[in-house]
């Protein structure tokens, strides 16, 4: 299954059951939000999941581009990724849970054709505060599941306060071997969806207030869910990756994590640029200018001669297509190059100061804080030139 075919099952699965597909839409959040980014699927729904009516009905699927920075010193190893892709159903006070997990196992089963035998499921076996998911438990003991009880695993909230409740988390079974053990004994069982039923709302005191319209939301990176379907041990050997990595290995001689590193940087810049995301100092843009920057340390770390001009065009036309952005080839490309640029005359600047006396010897945390806030130098660029020397 490539991606293509991946997400049309997806999505045509739940519009057949009544489901309104609706606009993935832009990495940015709606004005007043707070967040820099769109970091989930669910996270432009969250009025919606909280009771406010949404304008295409009860029953909702969409594909939802997704930022997160949290994980940014993970990327390079085979399953982070700074961009990615969440395939999401929502019901908003219409069906229950246990419809929407026979609905999720008739999907896995028939739609992407995952043995039955290679399914393992967790559900929430009760806190202080809720009892154990006791519908979930039949609902999959009922399809014959294997189930495994969890406390902490399987209690999906959105921050500290706001929407929450128990959830049921899928995985397959990755292994050379027959499947044996469960998720919490064998890493080889790998989640690739969550089906969370939005029960509660917790408030600042830490307790649980029912919510009027309890609502399905479930979440399935779609990365993820083609390293399993197309039988790979990493996201970057996927189809969507191809261009990518094949490209990109002949052009600059790396390692092999390193080179993931600069295809998930240089494919989330583009994205982030073409959703109108200019790089600066602060906000977006310095998340933009940071990804840039990071790779270009790493494509530049054997040799600093390397530049982003030389980027072949179809890996930024070949991402501008997949997410459907408005901007151009050429103004992307051209914005890079311009960041290319500042992070040369910033390189020449730093080099200039840590030549001098003051910086030869050890550096404590004053003279880092120093150099970025003034100089605009973060560490891991200080450390990088003090390497160079």
């Amino acid at each position: 299954m490539d991606t293509d075919r991946t997400v049309r099952v997806f999505t045509d699965f739940y519009r057949e059951r009544g489901h309104h597909l609706i606009t993935g839409g832009t990495l940015l959040p709606p004005p007043g939000d707070p967040v820099l980014f769109t970091t989930s699927g669910m996270h432009p729904l969250t009025p919606y999941l909280e009771g406010r009516p949404h304008p295409r009905g009860h029953r909702l699927v969409n594909v939802q581009r997704c930022l997160r920075t949290t994980d940014l010193d993970e990327v390079g190893d085979s399953t982070h990724l700074t961009v990615f892709e969440m395939l999401g159903s929502w019901s908003l006070g219409d069906y229950g849970h246990p419809q929407s997990l026979r609905w999720g196992y008739e999907l896995l089963r028939e739609g992407f054709g995952i043995p039955h035998d290679r399914l393992h499921v967790t559900v929430f076996g009760g806190d202080g505060q809720v009892g154990p998911d006791l519908e979930s438990l039949r609902t999959w003991e009922e399809l014959g599941v294997p189930v495994e009880l969890t406390r902490e695993d399987n209690w999906w909230s959105n921050g500290p306060v706001g929407p929450c409740g128990p959830d049921s988390e899928i995985f397959v079974w990755t292994g050379s071997t027959p499947p044996h053990g469960t998720p919490t004994t064998d890493p080889r069982w790998v989640e690739i969806w969550n089906h969370v039923v939005m029960r509660y709302r917790r408030l600042e005191d830490g307790s649980l207030q029912p919510l009027r319209r309890p609502g399905i939301d479930t979440g399935m990176g779609l990365e993820r869910l083609l390293t399993v379907l197309q039988g790979r041990d990493s996201v970057y050997d996927t189809d969507l990756f191809e261009p990518w990595t094949r490209l990109l290995s002949p052009l600059w001689d790396l390692d092999g994590p390193s080179l993931r590193l600069v295809c998930d940087h240089l494919r989330s810049a583009v994205v982030v640029l073409g959703d109108g995301v200019r790089p600066s100092h602060t906000g977006r843009g310095y998340v933009l200018r940071r990804v840039v920057r990071r790779l270009l340390t790493t494509v530049r770390r054997d040799d600093p001669s390397r530049t982003l001009d030389d980027l072949p065009v179809e890996l930024l036309q070949h991402t501008l297509d997949h997410f459907r952005t408005g901007r151009g080839t050429g103004l992307v490309r051209d914005e890079l190059l311009e960041e290319e640029a500042r992070f040369d005359r910033l390189l020449e600047r730093g080099r200039r100061l840590l030549s001098g006396p003051r910086y030869r010897g050890p550096l404590g945390e004053e003279d880092y804080e120093y150099l970025h806030d003034t100089h605009g130098l973060p560490r891991d660029l200080v450390l990088s030139l003090r390497r160079e020397g």
